[in-house]
């Protein structure tokens, strides 16, 4: 007998529909799969048996054979166990075959039966969907993720058997519904950390709000225990809540990842810092079988890279591309795949080798070719890239002892929004750009325009600087960022005054 079922092969960030037909004839002997099924796809066929067993079901003593539908695309990954399963049963005549007609099927069979959670359901839920299926089933634990795409009837399940009953109409299944979603306040607030337990670092903390006003990229430059990791990790407080569509596309991300968010669409912002360590693929994507990497899983969020001039040369050059295009393309010999990668970067890094160079109280013992060589180790063109360079210093006693708080991270938090929202209205309509920072040079030009003495100040920096023409361009976004946040409609002198100051840490002008 023949029959049809569906599946989901996850591509990237997206999900493509897989036709699983099984056909069960006389002539022969043993399951035959294809279809470019991986060594995980090929060993399902021991787990079904298993699992069949288990359950008091047999596999067909026939010749079976299980086809996965476009048969030039890569079948990767243990997903595709429940829906064979479910086509072989259907076969067999175990179940109706009408019972599986309009349903995308999704799970990795334990031996026992029972079904086990995978990645990338929440793509694969949107695929069914705009596919027209009216229905797709996942292990329980995948429900709460898949629950979140409207129009398709999710329907979480534990065990095969338990499909089973379903099927046949023994028992019936109810119907999943997404967690209940937090409102955006509610979910900043849960941060563990906030900019109220900074002491000092006023300059540090402007510098972050501007950040965070406009989504501009920033390095902090400063000795051992000046307080860079906990301003850093206090950046995602202050940012803007997610939108829903920012939400669903940062949760299909951590969810292809194998990330996912238990309890449906994530609501804060992601923080990622991986080590200094760390490769070239698991910083960028890719892979035998391809993964986003960090750049990715920071997507909407920030990218923490902590010392800096510590990860290796090559690894930070991969960066420039994402930094420009707001995503990565891995492209390899068997596949080439997109993934998305707006995030802030935000670097921190010791002054010198020893960490105590320009420190008030301390003795730098480097010498200058030593700091000089140490500063190279980052190149001219990834620093350039870098909008804010931010010196930051210890703090004093005195300020480490007062108990007087801080301001909240929820009132920064207000005043990025609002300079967001003038963001919002001000790109309307304009494809791909949301903030200051990703304003190209066209609209740079129309809404950066600085009148003579603001334009005469940039030139003498420039020129004192030996400023590259990308380092004016990007003065010139933080300038309107600090003018947003101010309230202005055009930039001010004092607004390219206080954009410049956030350039003297440039390599070239280091240690003068």
């Amino acid at each position: 007998m023949f029959v049809r079922t569906y599946a989901g092969a996850v591509v990237g960030i997206d999900a493509v529909k897989v036709t699983v037909e099984v056909n069960i004839t006389g002539g022969g002997l043993g399951l035959y799969l294809v279809g470019l099924p991986d060594n995980a796809v090929k060993e399902s066929e021991q787990r079904i048996r298993s699992a069949f067993d288990n359950i008091g079901e047999r596999m067909s003593g026939r010749k079976t054979v299980v086809s996965l539908a476009p048969a030039d695309l890569r079948k990767e990954g243990a997903g595709f166990d429940l829906p064979i399963a479910v086509g072989i049963l259907a076969a067999m005549e175990r179940v109706p075959a009408e019972a599986v007609e309009g349903t995308l099927f999704v799970g990795e069979l334990s031996l026992d039966g029972s079904l086990k959670p995978v990645r990338g359901v929440l793509p694969i839920a949107v695929c069914a969907r705009d596919a027209g299926l009216r229905r797709l089933v996942v292990p329980a634990d995948n429900a709460a993720e898949a629950a979140v795409v409207d129009g398709i009837e999710i329907l979480g399940v534990g065990s095969l058997g338990q499909l089973l009953g379903a099927l046949r109409g023994e028992t019936t299944l109810e119907a999943a519904r997404p967690a209940a979603e937090d409102s955006s306040d509610a979910a900043a607030e849960r941060y563990a950390e906030d900019f109220a337990d900074v002491k000092g670092q006023t300059f540090a903390k402007r510098a972050l709000e501007i950040a965070a006003a406009g989504g501009h990229n920033v390095i902090m430059i400063g000795s051992p225990g000046s307080g860079k990791t906990m301003l850093a990790r206090r950046l995602p407080t202050i940012l803007p809540p997610l939108t829903r569509e920012e939400a669903l596309e940062t949760t299909k991300i951590h969810s292809v990842a194998g990330k996912g968010h238990a309890g449906g669409l994530m609501t804060q912002r992601p923080f990622r810092a991986p080590h200094h360590l760390t490769s070239q693929v698991a910083l960028i994507g890719g892979g035998q079988s391809p993964q986003p990497g960090e750049v990715s899983l920071a997507h909407n969020g920030v990218l923490f890279l902590d010392e800096l001039p510590e990860f290796g040369r090559s690894v930070l050059e991969v960066l420039r591309q994402p930094l420009e295009e707001k995503r990565i393309v891995v492209s390899r010999a068997r596949y080439s795949v997109a993934y998305p990668a707006n995030f802030m970067l935000v670097a921190a890094m010791n002054p010198c080798p020893c960490g105590y160079y320009n420190h008030p109280t301390r003795e730098c013992v480097c010498s200058p070719g030593a700091v000089h060589r140490y500063m190279s180790r980052i190149s001219g063109p990834l620093m350039d890239r870098i909008d804010l360079h931010v010196e930051v210093t210890p703090v004093l006693p005195n300020e480490l002892s007062d108990r007087t708080p801080g301001e909240p991270s929820a009132a920064i938090r207000e005043r990025v929004v609002r300079a967001r929202a003038v963001q919002e209205e001000r790109f309307r309509g304009v494809a791909g750009v949301h903030t200051n920072a990703m304003m190209n040079s066209a609209l740079l030009n129309e809404y950066c325009r600085l009148d003579a003495a603001a334009a005469s100040l940039l030139e003498r920096a420039m020129e004192r600087l030996s400023l590259s023409a990308r380092a004016y361009d990007r003065i010139r976004k933080v300038a309107r960022t600090i003018a947003d946040l101010a309230g202005r409609a055009e930039v001010a002198a004092q607004d390219i005054a206080e954009a410049i100051n956030y350039r003297s840490l440039d390599r070239g002008n280091w240690g003068r």
